[in-house]
């Protein structure tokens, strides 16, 4: 991936999309490896995919803001290549087993389920987390993000 690729993605979305001039962007893939960045993008593309989830800490433990209503993500496959742009637009927070079977849905992931939402982003949490010292825990809070893709 080179720098200038998102550049001239952001400035091809920005000739179409001139209301969003100014406003800042995150450019980054889903997941934690190539293979599920290039796996959640292409549900991400297909419209099966509209919500996504994080774990609090993980935004605590690097300091960072939490996403807000509004903000915009430019999404990379697995290369780090621009596939999309999306939009934020809800934002909640919610601990794990307070996650339903809609918001489970709207992430776009395997069956569609509730319950393998649960497995999967149990795994995930698992391995993730522990980067950072942290165990997953069902009560454990999440970011609960609603997105609509604005330009591909």
């Amino acid at each position: 991936m080179t720098r200038s690729n998102i550049e001239i993605y952001w400035k091809n979305f920005l000739a179409v999309n001139p209301s969003y001039r100014g406003k800042p962007y995150i450019a980054e893939p889903f997941g934690d490896n190539p293979a599920l960045a290039d796996e959640l993008g292409s549900l991400v593309l297909s419209g099966r995919k509209s919500a996504t989830c994080s774990a609090v800490w993980n935004y605590e433990a690097n300091r960072e803001p939490f996403p807000q209503v509004g903000a915009l993500w430019l999404v990379l496959d697995g290369r780090n290549e621009p596939m999309c742009v999306v939009e934020t637009i809800e934002v909640t927070i919610r601990a794990f087993n307070e996650v339903d079977a809609d918001f489970a849905r709207a992430e776009g992931e395997d069956d569609l389920s509730l319950e393998s939402w649960r497995e999967g982003h149990k795994r995930f949490f698992t391995r993730t987390l522990a980067t950072i010292g942290r165990n997953f825990s069902e009560d454990m809070p999440l970011i609960c993000e609603r997105f609509r893709v604005i330009y591909k």
